[in-house]
């Protein structure tokens, strides 16, 4: 097997179903197999997959595992040298994924290769960064940013002066379209499950870069993607965010990094406290608004990781 594509799917039926009709209709030389794993959807999104398209290996859970978990999931059963992990509201146009792995077969030190993004209406996803560092959490989202918004620092990680016209080597492309080398994964390991549905693709390409491995951004090959078709829907969206950022710096960055973020997200917190007594008419509103503020900042800060899988 050549080439695993892997798709992870929540209530996406009508983007899944785009997404894997353009796989059918993207002919190509090499020998791949698609698994989706489907998270628990109630959208008939499984049922779909059973009827219009019976050579698609599907995985349907019993529970929302995660993107990072899905993903593993999918990986563990895949059979191919290489594998793509496709989100289910992306398309591939004809031909892009075979360039990947022509791509990565021709250069055996890059780990990853990714294409370029675009909006359903042609225009172009400026969607590659750079890693976070302590310096991006003190100015991204925060008063700071706001105060200075042309500052170097959050220029620096949302990559503005990268021309995606240009094929480079690049941090973090992300995980909407990625194909791996299944050494390079064998190597570093999988997407780390605590990081359950934010900042999973970055650890994983952070940790490939310091394995030595490099990845590419490739803007011949073309993938339209929606964005958002899953996340916009969850609405733990916010909480998961921001825990899963601050489980990444404490990763990464140690007491240092998550003391830190810590106070960050604080500080984000009550200038959210002011926007709602701005916002909000004194009552029972308001306090209902203080209320649920207060609760999903101690879930950040102080919760679990089961917390957040079990609601």
């Amino acid at each position: 097997m050549d080439l695993s594509v892997v798709v992870v799917s929540w209530n996406t039926r009508d983007h899944l179903e785009r997404c894997l009709r353009a796989l059918v209709e993207d002919a190509t030389p090499l020998a791949r197999e698609v698994l989706v794993v489907d998270n628990a959807s109630s959208d008939g999104s499984g049922d779909l997959v059973r009827r219009e398209f019976p050579s698609v290996r599907l995985f349907a859970e019993a529970r929302n595992t995660g993107y990072a978990a899905g993903n593993n999931r999918g990986i563990r059963a895949s059979e191919g040298a290489f594998v793509c992990l496709l989100n289910s509201d992306a398309s591939v146009r004809p031909g892009a994924l075979d360039r990947l792995v022509a791509f990565l077969r021709e250069n055996p030190g890059y780990a990853a290769a990714a294409p370029k993004l675009l909006h359903p209406d042609g225009s172009l996803q400026r969607a590659c960064m750079r890693f976070p560092r302590l310096s991006t959490a003190l100015f991204f989202d925060t008063v700071l940013d706001r105060l200075f918004p042309r500052n170097r620092v959050v220029a620096r990680y949302f990559l503005r002066d990268f021309d995606h016209l240009r094929a480079s080597d690049v941090d973090q492309p992300p995980a909407s379209c990625l194909v791996l080398r299944r050494a390079a994964l064998d190597a570093v390991g999988l997407f780390d499950e605590d990081l359950f549905l934010f900042f999973n693709d970055v650890d994983l390409c952070l940790r490939l870069w310091r394995a030595g491995w490099r990845i590419r951004y490739l803007p011949d090959a073309e993938v339209v993607h929606v964005g958002g078709a899953s996340t916009s829907r969850y609405d733990r969206f916010v909480v998961e965010w921001h825990r899963n950022r601050l489980a990444y710096y404490r990763k990464h960055y140690g007491p240092l990094g998550a003391g830190l973020l810590r106070l960050v997200i604080a500080a984000r917190a009550i200038e959210e406290s002011f926007r709602i007594r701005r916002r909000v008419p004194p009552g029972a509103g308001r306090r209902e608004e203080m209320r649920r503020l207060r609760a999903a900042v101690r879930e950040v800060l102080f919760g679990g990781r089961e917390v957040a899988r079990s609601a």
